[in-house]
């Protein structure tokens, strides 16, 4: 099945100057999406941006705080003053903060509340903010696609991952809470699922999984024994499962939830 129309799509992807949404990006584009990366840091963008565009892309980085209506609303306005619309939304800004992960340095009973919500606030805000502003621009057009990047700790919440599961848990609440919104309220052309990746090594995360020496610690020799396909994922795992959902060869998915985790939902532990 060939994936229809991307080719005339315009993407804004949050986060998208990191590995699994920069990932995204480049695939999309590779379909001829034209991108816009939002991102905090301008540099990550600008050169997910350069990396599409020296294949004959088209992209633009574009320096954008999430958690900042005001950040968000300057972003879309440069969207739409580049690429006059807007066709796809993939909520990808997020990530795990050791500050709020329990370890041997940190209890449980010692994690500060003021971490705890930063923590919930990167993996779930992050996603509702985006989608007020540009689902707004859906709902006056009639039709879009919102992809929000959760996490099988969303699913099925991760040992010392407090507050990262519970931002995760919440933002899968959200995507189905707002698949219902919009279709019902907007437009059935208005469709909202999300990806759950499972154990993919990124910066995030690698402080909990790889050593100084680059070596896996105890919890990353016990992640790799409970997937099943026996590996990490790689964040050009998660850009087919990304393609598929937001292309019309979806066109009858909305509130989907799709682990992309080797087998880790699917497997007991015996």
């Amino acid at each position: 099945m060939h994936l229809p129309k991307l080719s005339e799509k315009i993407a804004v992807i949050t986060g998208g100057g990191g590995a699994i949404c920069g990932a995204m990006a480049e695939a999309l584009a590779q379909q001829g999406t034209r991108i816009a990366i939002w991102d905090l840091s301008p540099k990550a963008a600008d050169t997910v941006a350069e990396r599409i565009t020296s294949k004959g892309g088209k992209a633009m980085g574009i320096n954008c705080d999430v958690m900042d209506v005001a950040a968000i609303d300057a972003a879309l306005h440069a969207t739409l003053n580049a690429y006059g619309g807007i066709d796809i939304l993939i909520n990808g800004a997020g990530g795990s903060r050791k500050e709020a992960t329990t370890s041997s340095e940190l209890s449980f009973f010692d994690i500060l509340p003021e971490e705890i919500r930063r923590t919930m606030d990167l993996n779930y805000l992050s996603a509702v903010l985006p989608s007020q502003s540009v689902g707004r621009v859906f709902a006056e057009q009639g039709h879009g696609v919102i992809l929000n990047i959760t996490s099988i700790a969303g699913l099925l919440p991760l040992s010392r991952s407090l507050a990262y599961s519970n931002g995760k848990a919440a933002a899968v609440s959200f995507t189905q809470w707002l698949a219902v919104h919009m279709a019902k309220e907007y437009s059935p052309k208005i469709r909202v699922n999300a990806i759950a990746p499972g154990f993919v090594l990124t910066d995030q995360n690698r402080f909990l999984l790889v050593d100084e020496n680059g070596d896996y610690t105890e919890r990353g020799e016990q992640v790799i024994g409970e997937v099943p396909l026996r590996r990490y994922g790689d964040p050009r795992d998660m850009a087919g499962t990304a393609l598929w959902l937001v292309s019309d060869a979806a066109a009858f998915v909305t509130g989907a939830v799709i682990p992309v985790d080797g087998g880790y939902m699917a497997y007991s532990g015996v």
